[in-house]
């Protein structure tokens, strides 16, 4: 929140491992409660990628603040993996779900360890 007590948020959303292509909605002046309701649109060739969605505080004088942060994906649990897989389930059709925000840091710290852990035995042949 600014020191008026209201927001300026706007959302970024991108595909790891690359983060090849990113897309970012206008930003809502004095807000706190944005509805954005926009489209973007992913080819995904597999399934073993995240789907990254930010939601950020746009300050005219100093850097933007993060809101918050949640993912998608086949690394993902809960309602999160739900919409991941009806998503690929429902190709090129709209998919909209509510999702609680966590913190960027919890986010990036989940995502860096879950592809930081080896897996014993993975493409073993016995």
């Amino acid at each position: 929140m600014d020191l008026g007590g209201t927001s300026d948020p706007y959302v970024k959303v991108y595909i790891l491992p690359k983060k090849s292509k990113t897309f970012e909605t206008k930003v809502f002046r004095k807000t706190l409660n944005p509805v954005f309701n926009e489209n973007f649109k992913y080819q995904v060739n597999h399934a073993k990628v995240q789907l990254v969605i930010s939601v950020w505080d746009h300050d005219k004088m100093s850097r933007n603040d993060a809101i918050g942060k949640i993912y998608l994906g086949c690394d993902a649990t809960g309602n999160q993996l739900r919409h991941w897989a009806d998503m690929l389930s429902n190709p090129r059709k709209p998919v909209a779900q509510w999702h609680t925000l966590l913190s960027s840091e919890q986010v990036d710290t989940t995502l860096a360890l879950k592809h930081t852990l080896k897996i014993p035995f993975i493409n073993k042949t016995f």
